[in-house]
């Protein structure tokens, strides 16, 4: 049983986060999700609309998503030894480097392979941010 790890903030869903969830369930069995601290959104200089717990229940019933879970906070490595994933993907706008996770996951005794999922491009928006400006934009059009 090959298990999948995605990660991310999740807020605003849409269909960049389907997407993103859909390529990363093709790489194995069960996908699991994991669901951002709002403490960790915020040291990212990210304030989600949702809190951690709707952002994880939202996720939580998605067909696509097998085990939803919160983050860890601090030391993100906790939550990767915890589900000892066969795969961890990565969004095409998350920063993280391939390789350090590749290292670190060894170091663990953890043998992962990292992908890159590619950027939705049928959508106008590159992310839940955009989403929110063009909705302050409307609002403010309106005022």
């Amino acid at each position: 049983m090959t298990k999948v790890m995605a990660t991310g903030v999740f807020d605003i869903l849409h269909l960049g986060h389907i997407h993103f969830l859909r390529e990363s369930k093709k790489l194995g069995d069960e996908l699991f999700v994991v669901v951002a601290r709002d403490s960790t959104a915020g040291k990212r200089g990210k304030t989600p609309v949702f809190n951690e717990t709707a952002r994880l229940q939202m996720l939580g019933e998605l067909k696509l998503v097998d085990h939803a879970i919160l983050g860890h906070e601090g030391d993100i490595y906790t939550t990767v030894e915890e589900i000892r994933p066969d795969v961890i993907t990565l969004g095409y706008d998350q920063l993280f480097d391939a390789d350090e996770i590749r290292a670190k996951c060894s170091e663990l005794g953890i043998n992962v392979k990292v992908a890159r999922i590619s950027r939705y491009s049928n959508s106008p928006y590159k992310g839940s941010s955009e989403i929110k400006d063009k909705l302050l934009q409307i609002i403010e059009d309106r005022i």
